[in-house]
């Protein structure tokens, strides 16, 4: 039984306020306050956070395999440590406790964060392989890709049954992923395609250019599918009603590797560029279709995988390669 190791840690790595002009393109009242945190373990790579109920932030060390929490309040992490070779990738929470993507280790983990201990569950079928992304349902049931396995799953935790959706195009590399009103939205990084399954089936919407490679995703409060085109620098919204895909460069062009995303509460679909140095974090306006200015990471970020927004504060979580935890609030 893996027991967790406490680090009280109080230093702020940076801060940016952001102070920026207003875009010219609107977007006026659009302005972040930035703080990164160093994390206190080695290893590097610290990434997808995940806000539970009580605003603790948990991540996971990929290069190093652990969880990690942070409690902001008291500047506190907390390690806990996961098998050698686990690789974790992503991270959520419930009641039952935390669960996380053994992306190395081909399977998800269920980690009591009271006694350390650990129960993992391996998806059937002998290709199972690099889980990837995940999310909840509204019945606490699990939504998850495999990347390399090129597969989208569905755990059912309180049966502890999977049930398996194969994606017929041939190294598809299905990648972020969310769930709206039940039903999972998928990136199929290795095409021009998004997917969803429905009625027990994969369905594949394919974007207008070829050359597009979408990776992570979002969808606003009227049920739009938003997407980040990592290859060519655009971002694109799929309406699920009408079918209609509409597209639109991003601020640092071709350039930009928009890779983390996220839909804020006033329906701006923040992406962050990581072909930029340092990386930054820049909004669209959903209804007004405006960018805002961007906002500098203070430490460079190396590269923002995923990022989660939570309601209840206002902010935007992160995590970089640089090794450092970031906060970024709305203003």
């Amino acid at each position: 039984m893996f027991k967790p190791i406490t680090l009280s840690w109080l230093m702020l790595a940076a801060l940016c306020v952001g102070a920026m002009a207003p875009s010219a393109d609107g977007n006026e009242g659009v302005r972040l306050e930035i703080t990164e945190w160093d994390l206190p373990f080695d290893g590097g790579r610290a990434r997808d956070p995940w806000v539970d109920a009580e605003g603790q932030v948990w991540f996971v060390g990929q290069q190093t395999h652990y969880v990690g929490r942070f409690t902001p309040e008291s500047g506190e992490f907390e390690r806990f440590p996961l098998a050698d070779g686990t690789g974790p990738h992503t991270v959520i929470t419930d009641e039952q406790g935390v669960w996380y993507a053994g992306n190395r280790a081909a399977h998800i983990g269920l980690l009591d964060p009271a006694s350390g201990a650990i129960e993992t569950f391996a998806p059937p079928g002998d290709g199972r392989r690099d889980v990837h992304s995940m999310a909840f349902d509204g019945d606490g049931n699990i939504w998850f890709t495999e990347q390399g396995g090129n597969r989208i799953g569905h755990f059912d935790p309180r049966r502890q049954a999977f049930t398996m959706h194969e994606i017929s195009r041939a190294w598809a590399r299905p990648y972020g992923i969310v769930v709206h009103d039940d039903q999972p939205w998928i990136a199929l990084f290795g095409t021009h395609r998004l997917a969803t399954v429905k009625g027990g089936e994969v369905r594949e919407i394919a974007l207008p250019r070829a050359e597009a490679r979408p990776r992570r995703l979002d969808v606003a409060s009227d049920g739009r599918v938003w997407y980040g085109d990592y290859a060519t620098g655009h971002i694109g919204r799929y309406d699920p009603d009408g079918g209609e895909v509409k597209e639109w460069p991003a601020p640092s062009g071709a350039r930009s590797l928009p890779y983390a995303v996220v839909m804020d509460g006033e329906d701006r679909f923040w992406i962050v560029e990581t072909g930029v140095r340092p990386n930054r974090f820049v909004a669209f306006d959903t209804r007004e279709e405006t960018w805002s200015e961007a906002f500098e990471i203070p430490s460079g970020g190396g590269s923002v995988r995923h990022m989660v927004y939570d309601p209840a504060r206002d902010a935007i979580w992160f995590g970089t390669d640089e090794n450092t935890l970031g906060r970024a609030e709305l203003q």
